[in-house]
């Protein structure tokens, strides 16, 4: 059994497609948003042998504000191919982003202090 590879190659037009390689046959996929398999995926052989071009249509309902994910797997293995996010609406606090700035300013401010105090105990 050879194992699957998904290469994400854009989205466009609310439909994230990628290329699938690893099967000579038609794979299992489950395409999920919020534990909920989605509708419409698509998977069409391409005309090089064993690959397949995945689409994935952006259901209306994970286009809300907060962060959504959509997870792709392989059925067969019950592993993980690939994912991606969608961030939509108002800043929220909880957001990654926003907590990695925030460490990163509370890091600066822990070494400035280490540096002062390195400062301060050598010349004592």
């Amino acid at each position: 059994m050879t194992e699957l590879s998904l290469t994400k190659t854009g989205m466009k037009s609310g439909i994230w497609q990628g290329l699938l390689s690893g099967s000579e046959t038609r794979p299992a996929l489950l395409v999920t948003h919020l534990d909920k398999p989605l509708p419409d995926v698509t998977l069409t052989p391409t005309p090089e042998k064993g690959t397949w071009l995945l689409q994935v249509p952006v259901p209306v309902e994970a286009i809300s504000d907060g962060v959504q994910t959509i997870l792709i797997s392989d059925m067969a293995t019950k592993t993980r191919l690939d994912s991606f996010t969608l961030i939509a609406g108002e800043a929220l606090g909880d957001d990654l982003r926003a907590e990695v700035d925030l460490l990163r300013a509370e890091l600066d401010m822990l070494k400035r202090a280490f540096r002062r105090h390195c400062v301060e105990t050598a010349t004592q």
